[in-house]
Formats: structure tokens, sequence, C-alpha cells
């Protein structure tokens, strides 16, 4: 199989050379590196800052307006850039934990024909505090998994979870899908997984497959970040009317306190409790948007071109 990797850049932070240099390190050798970069004097500076050769990790860099940037759009654009059997999306941040991870991740998708895609479990880096930390351990937990339709009924929105942090895509069966849903303003990955499954084809978790990858988010850009996961479920209706992420959510506040009282921090409850509301609310705001005024749309979202751009 032919490997390609598609990495969007935004003023792209000194550890993405670290990510290039881990993907040319690869067991498995990677054909093409594709980087689409939105706003090119953000990339000139981070050159200029870090001395960064993109010819010399052979990779190719191509440049889009900041406000042209789309979730799904900008994907797919460089997905068709690729004529590799294997297209790895990944983004700007992720760090391969080691030199398997693609080997790791096309595995999955040579074992069985009928999974479009595989993705890899998050690891929290080593600055992550510890409700980052347990979240990703729910995330993202230690036992692989390869989900189909008939899990949705089990599984919920769970069935479909995927992330394009780390996540294989087999080219023919991505077209055969449809390929992601333009405009998005969040949550691609998982419309795609969906559109997937419901054809008759699988989705993948990756477990042994492994990136660093996790923030250490305030408040405020927990519920915008949330806000944009709620209007890209409102504006997906097919996709996530019919599961509840509330579901989820509380699924994760179970687990999350029995792992502060295990770690001996109950006192954690708090800031956790803090942040679900902060994601709640966010949550709740952006599946009602079609209801607010357009300017506090404007306020609470973490994307804003994406509303000059889709008004």
């Amino acid at each position: 199989m032919t490997i390609d990797v598609v990495i969007p850049l935004y003023k792209p932070p000194g550890e993405f050379v670290t990510l290039i240099k881990m993907l040319r390190k690869q067991t498995l050798s990677i054909n093409r590196i594709i980087l689409v970069n939105s706003g090119r004097e953000w990339y000139e500076q981070f050159v200029e800052r870090v001395s960064f050769d993109a010819f010399e990790y052979g990779a190719e860099v191509y440049h889009i307006d900041a406000k042209d940037f789309d979730h799904a759009g900008t994907r797919h654009m460089a997905m068709e850039k690729s004529d590799a059997d294997v297209v790895i999306m990944m983004t700007q941040d992720a760090i391969p934990k080691d030199d398997t991870l693609v080997e790791r991740l096309v595995a999955y998708l040579e074992k069985d024909s009928d999974i479009a895609v595989a993705f890899a479990r998050q690891l929290p880096r080593k600055n992550a505090g510890v409700i980052e930390r347990v979240t990703r351990e729910f995330n993202y937990p230690g036992e692989p998994s390869v989900k189909s339709a008939s899990d949705i009924g089990r599984l919920g929105i769970k069935a479909f979870f995927c992330s394009d942090v780390c996540a294989a895509y087999r080219r023919n069966l991505y077209a055969e899908v449809g390929g992601f849903k333009a405009p998005a303003i969040f949550n691609e990955d998982m419309v795609f997984a969906h559109d997937a499954l419901v054809k008759g084809l699988k989705v993948a978790y990756a477990a042994d497959a492994e990136v660093y990858h996790s923030h250490n988010y305030s408040l405020m850009t927990q519920l915008r970040r949330n806000f944009d996961l709620g209007v890209s479920q409102a504006d997906h209706p097919e996709v996530f009317e019919s599961v509840k992420s509330e579901s989820e959510g509380k699924r994760l506040v179970k687990y999350a306190l029995k792992r502060f009282n295990r770690l001996r921090r109950p006192l954690l409850i708090f800031p956790f409790g803090m942040q679900c509301v902060f994601k709640l609310l966010g949550y709740k705001l952006g599946k009602n948007y079609m209801k607010l005024p357009y300017k506090l749309v404007r306020k609470i979202t973490g994307n804003k071109a994406y509303w000059k751009q889709n008004v």
C-alpha cells in the first residue's frame, strides 16, 4: 500500500518539526507529506523562527487564506491531491509515540478491506493536568475495537467516534462514502465515520497506534469548542439526532469521579464540575444556534472565520 500524510497548518508550533521528523522515521515509509497552510505570513514566520525547510523532509506546502479554511473542505482538497492507497490525516500538534505508528494504523486496513478508517489512540502529554489525563483515558482506552452499523444501537455516538488528530483513510472507500461533507465547523471525521457505517463499512479504533495529543484548555475555550461541537451536530441531524451526546457525558462523569477517588484527589470534582458546566452550556447553545442572534454566535464560537463564509 502507498501512504500519504495530510496535515493542515495554522500558526504551526515548534513541535511540528518533531512531528515531521517522526513521520520520516516510521518503519512503514510514507510517500508524500501534504501540508495545507492557512495564512502564508504565519508560515513564513515559523520557517524563519525554527529554520524549517519543507523540501528537506519531502513535504509539499500549499497555501490558502486563513478565512478559507474549512475542517471538511480543506482536508478534502488535500485528499484530492493524493493518489495513495491510504491517506493519513493528522493535526500539527499530534506527535507519534514511536516509529510504528503508521505501520500499526495501516495494519487494520490491510486486515479487513471493509474498514474505511482507522484512528489512533491519543495519549496525554507530560504537561497534561490530571483532569485532562482522565478524560483522555476515558475517550481513548487501551483496548482496540472495530465497529459496524450493528453497534450503533448498543454504543450510540461512540459507534462512530473518530478523530482526525490521527486517522488513516482507505482512499477508494473515502470516495465511495462521499468524502468529508463541507462546510464543517467541526466533526468532519465523525460525520464521515457515521456515513461509512451506514454504507455497510467499518471504523477501527487502533489503540496500539499512539500519538501524544492533549490540551489544558481554559473554561471559556472549553465553552467555545463545545459550542462549535453543538453547531456541527445541529447541522447534521441525520447523524446525531438519534443518539445522545449527553449520555456519553454522564458516563465520563461517573468514570472521572471513580478515577479521582482512586488517585486520592477527590477535590478535583470541583474544577472538573466547572468544566462540565461550561462544556454543557457551550454544547446546548451550539445545538440551538439557529435561535441565537448572529452577533452572539460570533462572540461564542471558536471559529469566527466559519461564520463569515457560511452565513
